[in-house]
């Protein structure tokens, strides 16, 4: 059934290709007036070049620092977008040296950088806006696991750029989060006949990668064209006894050159054999002093034969665009993805059961293991086109997708032997676990959405609507327990901005949210249950932006109030809540970029924000007050060190909510950290060593000990991570 249900869905997308196949076409028909000078009597004829123009930049090459495509799902300057939204460019992340997507966002306002600290790198965990937010890859969802653990992780090397969606989506995508989404997006083939680059990474604890990225036209006239990128990495974590090892292969072709219809197959393949430790460490012994002290940042909770995270995830996705004219397109996209995980580990309990001075300090364990297996399914299609009412230019969107997802998961659990944390020992025997959950989950979404972006003069108005159906059924066979849930859900959003010549862009707008929740809800003290009903998000921003015409200086400031109603909220010694939960987030962002300007990269952040949960009169756990930021890159043009390129980045995070512990709140304190990095152009010593370019980066450059973050739930259990400790890496790599 699974199988016949995904071909037809395939055959259905296929069929809607041959009567329209797909050119993602840019809402940039009018932008482009603006990205410069701004010529208001421009022409729909000139208008629509500027968009196919700037199509072909998202297919087939670079977008600029300045365009971005998730808040409208077409490319669009950031100037002309009523919304926040941060983009991470392929050169800034190799300026930083980045190796993870918690270390590329980690200079955003707004985040709440590496939940985990620098000990759970198996998972991208952060927030935004103080919620966790999905991940789209190539605009299409990452679907997360039912139960949490098959879920993907991106390498970042294969990545292109990536782009924080800020506030409500679902008007465009469905089912999201009130914090916005984390948008990826793939290198592709690009317009160049032959290019590719092989670099090498070695660095603290044991880091190598060897990365290689070739492609180029397959065919003389560049009908079809390739690119291929894999790589081979691993690492010894922080933490003793642990590590990660990596292997990864992403072939892609594209079909169609230059012409109206292209076709693009990009494929994945990644084996994760270990990923290091999902453990952590009391919150005694760490935020706090124990009697003993302080656990040192290298401890490990777990136990070595225990210890494993296999993970094998596989994908393929097609990419279908045609241009009908100058003024209509249609684009199509799908991908199938295949997770399957193995986890078994042994961790604290985040409480000791002795703790006398004496005969060791005994730190209470359990374990647990999980074996979990998803299929993923997504498609995306819509119509794009032009059209003009009087003086007023439109640019529509029709879109329609389907997602579905089926999950096998087994769990077990026992207890461990408590672990003395001044003489640890990580080869104790283990019991045997006992099974505890055996899950099937299957689950479907399909969507429906329009949009209309209206022009005129420098004005810019926006308007969605989306309707969602969303089902799901989970049978737990050792319990014996069926559960349904049936939802649909009518989101939209709205917005407003005025593009003045001069490049100020003022604007306001209002977009929501829904999210499907698992869960019993009763209004009448339990004599009747149902399904819980999806939570609500919307949001409510307004700003301004500056983009110094002619450059990539952009400068963006903006408040916003985030509401999400119908949250769970539990009823004591009960098995059902009531959904009268309301979370607030409140807060104002500001973000500076240039990249590049006069051989400089900048990025500046600076948010504040203020959660409130108003079933406990606390700030959602994990969510922090703001974060600054400020990372500087410049290259030497001429001289002696031309092709010398240097600079750094502080990264400072205001204090984060961990929870409620015994003594009371659970605040973390406010902590900043340096980061360094240099790149040098061998070029200019010989002219033999063109193409070959060296770097060098540092994270955590004075070695600062700090708390990430922690997860405190008083008697059941009070838990914290260290953050990342000073990790220095240098690469040398070769380019043509």
């Amino acid at each position: 059934m699974q199988r016949s249900t995904i071909l037809y869905t395939a055959f259905f997308s296929l069929a809607l290709c041959d009567l329209a196949a797909a050119a993602d076409q840019g809402q940039t028909t009018v932008k482009a007036r603006h990205a410069t000078t701004a010529k208001a009597a421009a022409t729909q004829t000139a208008v629509t070049a500027d968009a196919v123009k700037v199509e072909e930049l998202e297919v087939r090459g670079r977008k600029a620092s300045t365009v971005a495509s998730s808040a409208t799902k077409s490319n669009t300057p950031l100037i002309e977008t009523a919304q926040s939204v941060t983009v991470i460019t392929r050169d800034e992340m190799d300026a930083r040296g980045v190796l993870t997507l918690n270390q590329a966002v980690r200079y955003a306002a707004g985040i709440t950088a590496d939940t985990r600290g620098g000990e759970g790198t198996r998972y991208d965990l952060f927030d935004l806006r103080g919620f966790t937010v999905p991940t789209f890859l190539d605009g299409l969802k990452l679907q997360d696991s039912p139960t949490g653990f098959a879920v993907a992780q991106t390498d970042t090397f294969r990545l292109d750029r990536v782009e924080l969606l800020k506030g409500p989506a679902s008007a465009l995508y469905g089912q999201s989060s009130p914090g916005g989404l984390t948008a990826l997006s793939s290198k592709l083939p690009t317009d160049q006949r032959f290019y590719g680059s092989v670099n090498t990474t070695g660095g603290m604890f044991d880091l190598y990668r060897v990365d290689a990225d070739v492609g180029g036209f397959a065919t003389d006239n560049g009908l079809v064209r390739y690119r291929l990128y894999g790589t081979v990495n691993g690492q010894h974590t922080q933490l003793s006894k642990t590590g990660s090892r990596r292997f990864s292969i992403s072939p892609a072709f594209t079909f169609g050159g230059d012409g109206p219809t292209t076709l693009t197959l990009l494929g994945n393949y990644q084996y994760d054999p270990e990923s290091g430790s999902y453990g952590g460490l009391p919150l005694v012994g760490s935020l706090t002093r124990a009697s003993y002290g302080y656990l040192p940042r290298n401890f490990y909770d777990g136990d070595v034969p225990s210890e494993k995270f296999n993970r094998r995830q596989g994908s393929i996705t097609y990419i279908l665009n045609h241009r009908f004219n100058k003024d209509w397109s249609f684009s199509t996209r799908g991908r199938y993805d295949d997770i399957r995980t193995i986890y078994r580990s042994v961790y604290n309990n985040g409480y000791y059961d002795s703790d006398d001075g004496s005969s060791g300090e005994m730190l209470s364990r359990s374990a647990y293991g999980t074996k979990e297996h998803t299929y993923n399914l997504a498609f995306d299609s819509q119509f794009k086109g032009h059209v003009r009412t009087g003086p007023l230019q439109h640019v529509l969107m029709f879109g329609f997708d389907y997602m579905q997802q089926t999950a096998n998961d087994n769990e077990s659990y026992g207890d461990a032997p408590d672990l003395d944390v001044l003489h640890p020992d990580y080869h104790m025997l283990i019991p045997a676990l006992t099974p505890t959950a055996d899950y099937v989950t299957k689950s479907h979404q399909i969507g429906a959405y329009g949009q209309d972006e209206i022009h005129w003069k420098g004005l810019v108005l926006n308007g969605s609507i989306r309707n969602d159906w969303y089902r799901s059924h989970q049978v737990e066979s050792l319990s014996q327990t069926d559960t349904r849930q049936h939802a649909g859900q009518i989101t939209w959003r709205a917005s407003g901005l005025y593009h003045f010549d001069f490049g100020l862009a003022p604007y306001i707008s209002y977009s929501t949210s829904f999210q499907p929740q698992s869960g019993s809800v009763s209004n009448d003290g339990g004599l009747t249950v149902r399904q819980a009903s999806p939570s609500l998000g919307k949001q409510l921003e307004g700003g301004v932006k500056y983009q110094v015409p002619g450059t990539s200086v952009l400068l963006t400031a903006a408040g916003f109030h985030i509401e999400q109603s119908n949250v769970l909220v539990s009823v004591a010694n009960t098995g059902y809540s009531v959904q009268s939960g309301l979370v607030h987030s409140d807060g104002f962002e500001f973000e500076a970029h240039a990249e590049p300007f006069r051989n400089v990269m900048l990025t500046a952040a600076v948010s504040f924000q203020k959660l409130k949960d108003d079933s406990t009169g606390k700030p959602l756990i994990q969510s922090g007050k703001g974060n600054a930021s400020l990372f500087a890159f410049y290259t030497m043009p001429k001289g002696p060190l031309k092709g010398l390129g240097f600079g750094g980045g502080m990264r400072y995070s205001n204090k984060v909510y961990g929870g409620e512990a015994t003594y009371g709140s659970v605040w973390l304190p406010h902590y900043a950290l340096f980061d360094g990095s240099l790149t040098y152009d061998l070029a200019n010593l010989s002219r033999s060593l063109r193409g070959w370019k060296a770097s060098a980066s540092v994270r955590n450059l004075f070695d600062k000990h700090y708390v990430a973050n922690c997860f405190a739930y008083g008697a059941d259990g009070e838990y914290c991570y260290y953050g990342e400790r000073r990790n220095a890496q240098a690469s040398i790599g070769f380019s043509w």
